[in-house]
Order: structure tokens, then sequence, then C-alpha cells
């Protein structure tokens, strides 16, 4: 992957610079957004996104930490849910749309990408990038439940690996 940004002149997002499963979750993303009522696309709504539809290595992860993938992520809509938040938003995948910490994380996840010489951003990156976040609202989540950051992407790291 080369150094391009994740960006085109207009502010779409570059679909070719990821996995057709990276930007079905991205996709999915915008579509929980405006589900739970944000008017911008966060961080949780990405992680909602690769939740509501996780390839071979979410599943994986998944089950490594016992979790319930679909369980999980009606949890977290449930938690992220705004009663007050304004209805039928129309949000895009387009950089004015999405915060500051999800574009941290794209950024991460292509670092990631080019670091190991792949040719797109995949879902791990995705997951890994998002969970090592620093401040981010997704691990805080976890850490408050007990379970550390570390753990889950060492869980992510191995099942990518498929250790």
């Amino acid at each position: 992957m080369s150094n391009l940004d994740l960006f085109t002149p207009g502010g779409g997002i570059c679909r070719a610079r990821f996995t057709p499963e990276a930007l079905a979750a991205l996709k999915e993303a915008v579509r929980m957004a405006a589900q739970t009522r944000w008017e911008s696309i966060r961080s949780p709504h990405l992680f909602l996104g690769l939740l509501a539809c996780p390839d071979a290595v979410l599943r994986d992860w998944g089950q490594r930490l016992g979790i319930d993938l679909p369980r999980l992520r009606q949890q977290f809509q449930e938690f992220f849910h705004q009663d007050l938040g304004a209805e039928n938003v129309p949000l895009a995948l387009n950089r004015e749309f999405l915060s500051d910490n999800l574009i941290r994380v794209l950024r991460a996840a292509q670092r990631r990408c080019q670091e190991s010489h792949s040719l797109a951003i995949t879902q791990a990156d995705l997951l890994i990038s998002l969970l090592t976040l620093p401040d981010g609202v997704v691990g805080e989540c976890f850490d408050r439940l007990g379970v550390s950051r570390a753990q889950l992407t060492q869980a992510a790291l191995q099942a990518e690996k498929g250790d």
C-alpha cells in the first residue's frame, strides 16, 4: 500500500485502501451512527460496524475471548444510543462526518497496514488500532468491565496470525 491519503480530494474515504470486509464495517458504522442518533461517526460506531459484519479474524477474536459478538454489539448499541439525538441525519463516509478519534484510528490502521506491507486495510487493522487508541471510548468501556486493552489486543493479534 502506498503512502497515499485515506481521503479523496473531496473528503470521501478512498475505498480502494480497504478490503471489502473492512469497507463493509465502515459502511455499517455510518448506519450505526445514524441509528444511534449521532451527528457524526465516532470510534464506537466503527466498533459496532466491526461487530455487525465480522470477518473470520473478528469472529476468531470473539471466540478467543468468549465474547458473543451479536450480544456485545447490542449492548454497545444500547449504550451509545441517544434518545434526544437527531433523527435522519444524513451521514456519509466523508472526513467532515468523522470524529477526530475515528480519523486517528483510520490513520493508525493505515500505518499498521503499511508496516505489514499489506495491500489494503483489514478489519484486524481497524480493530487493533481501535483497541490501542489512547483515551479511546471503546477501550475505556472494556477497562471499566475489567478487561484490559492489552488482553483484547493480544487476542486480536493471535487471531490475525491464526495462532
